[in-house]
């Protein structure tokens, strides 16, 4: 999972998080069983300059000590075609909730018999984005020099499991 802000009103970082858990459910034959239930570790930060993935765990950002995972639980899916479609659930960062609606790309599903256990079998990969406002989470701090607006890119590929 990685976000990227404008900084400073000159640029651009893009940060990760290094740990994603979590299941989905995707059927293309009955859309409407299809969900997602993700939690991403806040302590998994890491924007590749150590001293601010601290300033961002801290109390004005992330507050990663009060709250310590990032979640997002699928409400419906709503196909597009047959490689897209929206993604509507609810994001829950900084224990604060809000709607959140992501485009979603199939990259791909199928069976992957070549590649050995766990990496193999019927795999399936999405990539889903979407752009939250920072301050509806109470990420208030620097409202100047940073954008309000982050963009969200999450890359999942998943190993289907027996039901």
């Amino acid at each position: 999972m990685q976000f990227t802000i404008g900084h400073a009103g000159v640029g651009r970082f893009t940060g990760v998080f290094k740990r994603v858990t979590g299941s989905y459910t995707f059927d293309p034959a009955n859309p409407a069983k299809d969900k997602a239930d993700i939690v991403i570790p806040a302590q998994s930060l890491d924007t590749f300059l150590p001293q601010r993935d601290t300033d961002l765990l801290a109390a004005p950002f992330f507050d990663a000590a009060a709250h310590p995972d990032i979640r997002f639980v699928g409400t419906r899916y709503v196909p597009q075609n047959k490689t897209h479609g929206k993604l509507y659930g609810n994001l829950t960062l900084r224990g604060v909730t809000h709607p959140a609606t992501f485009e979603v790309t199939l990259e791909g599903a199928g069976d992957v018999a070549y590649l050995p256990k766990p990496w193999g079998g019927y795999l399936s990969g999405f990539v889903a984005t979407t752009t939250i406002n920072r301050m509806d989470y109470g990420m208030t701090a620097f409202p100047a020099g940073l954008s309000h607006e982050v963009k969200v890119r999450v890359e999942i590929e998943g190993v289907r499991t027996p039901s």
